[in-house]
């Protein structure tokens, strides 16, 4: 790993925190996803810590609509949020330096539109968009979408890989210097310097060129989110950043690994991909506040929903059985999000978990890598993974705002600053900058590199 890459932190931003039970802390914020006026001191606090990015997940439609006793209770579904797009591009106008990254999916949208959305907001921003790819992982969003059924996950991706030929074909549809606006000759733009897309492929026909400028980045940064090998492939072939669940280093390791072979299979330099797993972190001024805090945060979570939310992420109704029996074999099939429930059912085997055991280790953390301590027993894992070659950064998620958000700035940032990981200033201005991710076009597709 060159010793010259810096860091990558991003943070996970839900509108109610990220623990189930942190929006019932007396001083937690809990009506940001509706509320506008919330984010603003979000966001100079986002800044003040000096993260690359921040990242706001989306779905197409309101998980847990079919269990309304857990929708009443669980807002970590995000059962209302802003349009993601629209958001960013508001967002922009009280931020000047932080990217600002969100989903967009790849099944139930078009490029046209994706692109023209996005490009707009690096506009805006001066350079500081980024797109989180995604195949749409709920299978209920399907039918908010005039289909009975979800795509079978090898289709999404194999769209997904052709949807983003052709966002990034777009967004090259007009040289930087195109606009000439010569107003002495009356020629307000070079044709010469306009390209037709002409796109024909087995899922989009799409012309172009795209009615927006070449944008400040070239194209957005491009986010994947996953860790299948469909993910791995995808994002090894077309994108700047990956978030990963890796919940221990040795995993991480391994992925991290595979996925930088992957990158360089396709005729990329391994640095270019930054992999970021994701981390939750309950961070104090020392391991007793921290401690203290996750315990009230866990004694929030009663058997119900516990119970409950675990089924959503298993894809298998829990609630017939004592929350102390041991977590039973998952069966049922689904076309969602099979990585992390898989992971989820071999954890609870090889450890010999409880329902209810298993449910307080996953929900806290969901999936990613728990650090609790003081801010130097954090920055302590956080150095290790880093320094160990398992990741160029993390993602991470606070367990409710602001009070997880401002202690991740307040105690745990000045750490990393202190030992010379992470920035004091920001340098650049735009989000590739931030990353040291330049623009760089995508390599040959998948069928024409020998894997």
């Amino acid at each position: 790993m060159p010793e010259e890459i810096m860091l990558k932190l991003s943070v996970f931003m839900s509108p109610t925190g990220a623990h189930v039970g942190g929006w019932r802390l007396p001083e937690a914020i809990t009506d940001a996803g509706f509320n506008f006026d919330r984010w603003p001191d979000l966001m100079k606090l986002l800044e003040r810590g000096k993260f690359d990015m921040m990242f706001l997940a989306d779905g197409n439609g309101v998980n847990g609509i079919s269990d309304p006793d857990l929708l009443a209770r669980n807002p970590t579904l995000r059962p209302v949020v802003f349009e993601p797009i629209t958001f960013l591009a508001a967002l922009a106008t009280h931020t000047s330096r932080i990217g600002l990254v969100a989903t967009g999916t790849t099944t139930f949208e078009e490029p046209f539109s994706i692109a023209r959305r996005f490009a707009a907001v690096d506009q805006i921003s001066k350079g500081r968009a980024g797109w989180n790819v995604v195949t749409t992982s709920n299978p209920d969003d399907a039918l908010n979408f005039s289909r009975t059924e979800h795509v079978e996950h090898s289709d999404r991706f194999a769209r997904a890989e052709e949807f983003l030929d052709v966002t990034d074909g777009l967004w090259s549809s007009w040289d930087e210097d195109a606009f000439v606006q010569d107003k002495e000759n009356g020629i307000f733009l070079d044709s010469s310097k306009v390209h037709m897309l002409n796109h024909e492929g087995e899922h989009f026909q799409v012309r172009g060129p795209l009615n927006a400028a070449h944008t400040p980045q070239g194209r957005p940064v491009i986010v994947v989110a996953g860790g299948s090998p469909e993910a791995r492939n995808l994002a090894a072939r077309t994108a700047d950043v990956l978030f990963t669940l890796t919940e221990t280093k040795e995993a991480a390791l391994d992925l991290y690994k595979d996925v930088k072979e992957r990158v360089a299979g396709y005729g990329r330099a391994p640095e270019a991909l930054k992999v970021m797993p994701g981390a939750s972190i309950f961070v104090g001024e020392t391991a007793d506040e921290a401690e203290e805090v996750y315990r009230k945060l866990q004694e929030l979570i009663p058997d119900t929903v516990g119970v409950a939310t675990l089924s959503r992420i298993m894809a298998q109704d829990l609630s017939m059985h004592d929350p102390c029996d041991p977590m039973p074999e998952i069966t049922t099939e689904t076309k969602g999000m099979t990585f992390f429930r898989d992971k989820v059912s071999a954890m609870a085997k090889k450890e010999g978990l409880s329902i209810r055991e298993t449910y307080r280790r996953v929900l806290p953390a969901r999936g990613h890598v728990l650090m609790k301590g003081s801010a130097a027993d954090v920055a302590d894992q956080i150095e290790d993974w880093y320094r160990s070659g398992a990741c160029d950064g993390f993602n991470l998620v606070a367990s409710h705002l602001p009070g997880g958000l401002e202690k991740i700035v307040q105690h745990l940032v000045p750490e990393l600053q202190r030992r010379g990981l992470f920035r004091e200033e920001y340098e650049g201005t735009t989000l590739r900058e931030h990353l040291e991710t330049p623009y760089a076009a995508f390599p040959a597709r998948r069928s024409d590199v020998d894997q």
